[in-house]
């Protein structure tokens, strides 16, 4: 810690305690400690912060509006600490047995399964952890190194981020089977200004929408969505119950469904980007292999 700071571990710790219990005595148990000393703990502590982090009656104790603000910042700074000594940990050992890889739904649905069975088959002594994470979680991972690789929706232009194409994917419509324009060899954006969209939530699928927008905007109209779902599948059930179309990437033909059909969109330029993501300052060994394979088998 920063010499200009009054504290220590000992007072976060005694502090969380207390704000956890709202109660001196159970956080001093909790604690293995006396009251005695965990107020002269949290006395110290409010005096190095130059506030009062509790609001004390004889009856109870409540955080003052410092204290919760405080309570925030320590939550992360000993979650980024504790991160810090797991990654610490890992670089010491070598880490070559481990790898974190997230994943979005057009990857897991395209090209990342034939790629983890290749890295699987050259070295299956590594241990490889799968993560769920939409595109715009998987920023905030690489940048505090909770993921070692991410497959995501590009491009991405991040400090430190190093990216590398896995994949580009034609846009296609996915119609009701009994929809009119589902017999249609090809249809432009623009046919599609009257229909009712079906997409992912924004929480999930924020980056694929802003780049659906974007497309739809560019042909002289905003989508108007009528459903909303939170995985592909369920997209794809909400369309087959004809509530409306949707628009996903070309990998949606490794689906085999008989109540969807799927069009693609006349214009080249409507296209979807898969890329490997990985942080420049933070490459493990297992993480280094991974990307080397990552680039023999994109490349070659």
């Amino acid at each position: 810690m920063s010499n200009s700071l009054r504290f220590d571990l000992r007072h976060l710790r005694a502090f969380m305690a207390v704000a956890d219990t709202l109660h001196f005595k159970k956080a001093a148990e909790a604690l293995h400690m006396t009251q005695p000393a965990l107020s002269r703990l949290i006395k110290g502590l409010e005096e190095g912060v130059g506030a009062d982090l509790f609001e004390r009656t004889t009856r109870q104790v409540a955080l003052s509006r410092s204290g919760r603000l405080f309570l925030d910042e320590c939550r992360a700074a000993l979650s980024h600490l504790e991160r810090g000594v797991q990654l610490a940990g890992r670089a010491a050992q070598g880490d070559i047995g481990r790898i974190t890889i997230a994943y979005n739904d057009f990857s897991i649905n395209g090209v990342l399964p034939q790629i983890l069975e290749t890295f699987k088959e050259a070295y299956p002594d590594i241990a490889v952890e799968l993560i769920y994470m939409p595109s715009h979680h998987q920023h905030e991972a690489l940048l505090d190194h909770r993921i070692d690789i991410g497959f995501m929706i590009g491009p991405v232009d991040l400090p430190g981020i190093e990216t590398h194409r896995a994949a580009i994917e034609n846009l296609v419509v996915i119609l009701p089977r009994r929809h009119p324009l589902a017999d249609r060899a090809r249809l432009t954006l623009t046919e599609l200004a009257e229909e009712k969209f079906i997409l992912g939530t924004e929480e999930g699928w924020s980056t694929f929408r802003a780049h659906v927008f974007r497309l739809c905007l560019q042909a002289g109209f905003q989508p108007d969505i009528i459903q909303e779902a939170s995985t592909s599948s369920g997209i794809f059930g909400l369309v087959a119950a004809n509530m409306g179309i949707s628009l996903y990437s070309d990998c949606v033909s490794r689906f085999r469904r008989d109540d969807i059909t799927v069009v693609p969109l006349a214009s080249p330029h409507e296209r979807l980007e898969t890329i490997a993501a990985w942080h420049s300052a933070y490459i493990t060994p297992s993480c280094r292999l991974f990307r080397d394979l990552l680039s023999r088998e994109l490349e070659g």
